[in-house]
């Protein structure tokens, strides 16, 4: 990027921003925080009305602003490849959202640039996962936990614990969202049990955000999740299962940490991640005969565990 090209971009990052850090700025344009102040010192020789505070940032004079510039063909692309994965992965409210706000971009674009675009949108595609995340019934619980987010509100959640089976009522205060393996987590203080806790959003039954607001002592959510999984251990798992077993685990297996499976001649084998030996011996119970362990050996071992308690309790009901 030559400097013309950067001072631009500079300038579109401080009008996105109500503050950015000399440092926000280097890392994005890989450039020194030296070439950061030249260039600053530039846009401010240049006539933008730039404030500076130490260990702080900069931020423009409220109220200026410039007229909305073009995009380039390359970045209008990347809008419409962005839109295929948000009518893909999200929720249809914020699709319809996205959607919008492509056609204010498409408005802006030259002619030419519209036809190439065009003809690349039925060009492009996003093939939904084997497992999609299923959202609630309600309009847009994204949309509604980011406002909560903003102004600092609980929100009230109809739950459902997957392990435990049962429904329950949760006021929490949201810390922040994030997106992984195509499923929406929201990770929110939760008052009841009084820690921080991993909602998951096809879980959500009902959202609904209060008018209460909280104090934000909360960390940030980059640092909860660096701290919540730097010494996480998962453990691999591999079964061979024969058609049978695979046509009964149907969507239990998304919810034990499926990874991938694949065909061989001795039948399908699945691989999973799991954080808990317990939890899959006990869940891989309820269809052993249909499939073995491949590995690990300690869920080999809890599994003949659990099976040899079952028959002493058999053979004393047996007897009884």
């Amino acid at each position: 990027m030559n400097r013309l090209d950067r001072l631009s971009a500079i300038l579109i990052q401080l009008q996105s921003r109500k503050v950015v850090r000399a440092q926000d700025i280097a890392d994005r344009y890989q450039i020194s925080l030296r070439t950061v102040y030249r260039d600053v010192r530039s846009l401010e020789e240049a006539g933008v009305p730039l404030i500076g505070e130490s260990g702080v940032g900069y931020s423009l004079v409220e109220g200026y602003r410039l007229p909305p510039v073009m995009f380039t063909r390359e970045e209008a692309t990347a809008f419409i490849t962005a839109e295929k994965l948000v009518a893909t992965l999200t929720d249809a409210a914020s699709s319809i959202s996205y959607s919008q706000a492509l056609d204010k971009v498409r408005a802006v674009l030259k002619t030419a640039d519209k036809d190439y675009l065009e003809q690349l949108d039925s060009r492009i595609a996003v093939v939904k996962n084997i497992r999609p995340p299923q959202l609630g019934s309600q309009h847009n619980p994204l949309q509604i936990i980011l406002q909560a987010i903003a102004a600092k509100k609980l929100i009230q959640l109809d739950y459902f614990a997957y392990y435990r089976q049962e429904h329950t009522k949760r006021l929490v205060e949201p810390m922040g969202v994030f997106y992984i393996e195509t499923y929406w987590h929201l990770i929110a203080w939760c008052r009841e049990r009084k820690a921080y806790r991993d909602f998951r959003f096809d879980r959500i039954l009902e959202i609904c955000s209060t008018d209460e607001v909280f104090v934000d002592e909360h960390p940030s959510l980059s640092s909860y999740l660096a701290d919540q999984y730097k010494d996480q251990h998962m453990e691999e798992v591999t079964l061979l299962l024969n058609d049978d077993a695979n046509l009964h685990l149907g969507e239990q297996k998304y919810y034990m940490g499926y990874v991938s499976e694949s065909v061989t001649p001795a039948g399908v084998e699945m691989q999973f991640l799991t954080m808990s030996i317990e939890g899959f011996a006990r869940w891989y119970m309820s269809f052993a005969d249909y499939a073995s362990i491949l590995k690990p050996a300690a869920l080999q071992d809890r599994v003949e565990e659990l099976f040899g308690a079952i028959e002493k309790k058999l053979r004393k009901i047996k007897h009884c």
